[in-house]
């Protein structure tokens, strides 16, 4: 249950780790860390997603280079000092507006783009802030964020999983504004088990001061991989009545699993325009639908 890695996610993938590769080191050593990646595609399962792969292709980077696992940390400790100056404005313009969970929506989305490892080398936090004056503009499927709110309205538990660091402030934020419509409801973050890229672990969901309760997937895969799952997460999942699944991660690792999973991301790699329909850079927001 998931979307398995196809020559596109290969093509793209190669060619960002060997872009990182050159960066390091002579041409030489790039060309035989890319005979180490592309065994490990060979050796690894047909079926599995290409986030799949990341704790793997970020072991052998560590070895052959000395790149430090958690590579991004210095741009998620930046990506948080910049949502938190950030954060009291948008908690009041998400608060004041006339429906907060539609405005908190779409600042959770629009923080998306937060993304230092599919959007390698064009993340621009002056962009960013500029992108903040145009949250409220943004479009995606209403009939799918009312279907969202029915089911916060009839639910006891949501499951909200996180993707990069920075974009959690964002995600806070929208949480809050759940919490305040729909106070009946108990919410639940889970982050990843340890450095992923630069999605976000209990460290920057601390930084951010998540008011929420806080659980780990229990991997360093980015996204829902369901069968590297640890026990809290996995009773977590299935005890939620909502899932709402942040980034494209979370779809690769997720999409056809059938639990009831709202995804909101932003289109940003050819394989999500070619299997959604969308340009990039899309708002998304998408619900899972359950096998009959």
């Amino acid at each position: 249950m998931s979307i398995a890695m196809d020559a596109a996610c290969l093509q793209c993938s190669l060619r960002r780790n060997l872009e990182t590769a050159q960066s390091l080191g002579p041409a030489e050593e790039a060309m035989e860390f890319a005979r180490d990646l592309m065994g490990l595609y060979l050796a690894g399962p047909k079926d599995v997603p290409s986030t799949w792969y990341t704790p793997k292709v970020t072991q052998l980077l560590h070895e052959r280079y000395g790149l430090e696992i958690d590579r991004f940390r210095q741009e998620k400790l930046d990506s948080n000092a910049l949502v938190l100056s950030h954060m009291e404005d948008i908690r009041q313009r998400v608060m004041g507006a006339e429906d907060p969970v539609l405005a908190g929506l779409q600042f959770a989305i629009l923080g998306n783009y937060l993304d230092f490892s599919a959007l390698q080398g064009q993340v621009s936090f002056e962009k960013f802030t500029e992108m903040l004056d145009t949250a409220g503009e943004m479009q995606f499927d209403m009939a799918v964020f009312e279907r969202f709110c029915r089911d916060l309205k009839a639910g006891k538990r949501l499951l909200y999983l996180t993707d990069n660091a920075g974009e959690i402030g964002f995600d806070r934020i929208f949480a809050e504004a759940i919490s305040a419509a729909y106070p009946h409801i108990d919410i639940t973050f889970c982050v990843r088990g340890g450095p992923a890229l630069n999605d976000a672990t209990r460290e920057d969901a601390a930084a951010v001061g998540i008011p929420f309760q806080v659980i780990d997937n229990g991997n360093l895969i980015p996204g829902t991989q369901l069968d590297e799952l640890g026990t809290e997460a996995k009773q977590a999942l299935e005890e939620a009545d909502v899932i709402l699944a942040k980034g494209m991660a979370n779809v690769e690792t997720m999409l056809g699993c059938g639990y009831n999973i709202y995804y909101a991301f932003l289109v940003k790699c050819q394989r999500f325009v070619n299997l959604f329909g969308k340009p990039l850079m899309t708002p998304m927001l998408v619900r899972e639908q359950k096998e009959s």
